[in-house]
């Protein structure tokens, strides 16, 4: 089952679950809910981490208030899948923890008992989340890329 966030509070509005080599909350793997069905996860400052809900849909706005329509015969685009970036400072922070708490962390991010994060994103050469600027080939007019060649941070800390 779920294991619940475990806060600690920041300042009035800041709070973040504790995940280290020993802890991280999970949640339970998503189901499709049945039709007519949904399923809600909701995060706020008070605390709530990702808590789940259930519903019904309604065929008529009966209570007042916010009104939402799904027409589930129009689709506009399709969605391949979700994630997040892995930019050198991310790294950083991931390489700087222990084995265990990294393989904690990695679990809450692509296991069914986290958030099943299925794509990544990674900055090609440096971004602002660097700690040093470098590029792939600075080579002037090296249009055929003979000089092109990742940079140690690519290596040791993406790929």
């Amino acid at each position: 089952g779920a294991r619940p966030c475990s806060p600690v509070f920041f300042g009035r509005d800041a709070m973040v679950c504790v995940c280290n080599a020993t802890y991280c909350d999970t949640l339970d793997p998503v189901v499709l809910p049945a039709p007519g069905t949904y399923v809600k996860y909701e995060s706020s400052k008070a605390g709530k981490r990702l808590e789940r809900s259930e519903g019904s849909f309604q065929r008529s706005a009966v209570t007042p208030g916010l009104l939402l329509t799904v027409n589930v015969s129009t689709l506009y685009q399709r969605v391949k899948g979700f994630g997040g970036s892995l930019s050198d400072a991310a790294a950083l922070n991931i390489l700087g923890l222990s084995p265990l708490a990294q393989d904690k962390l990695l679990q809450s991010y692509f296991s069914e008992g986290g958030i099943e994060y299925n794509l990544i994103r990674l900055p090609m050469a440096c971004s602002d989340f660097s700690v040093r600027p470098y590029s792939y080939d600075d080579g002037p007019d090296d249009y055929e890329l003979k000089h092109f060649r990742l940079a140690e941070e690519d290596v040791k800390m993406k790929v």
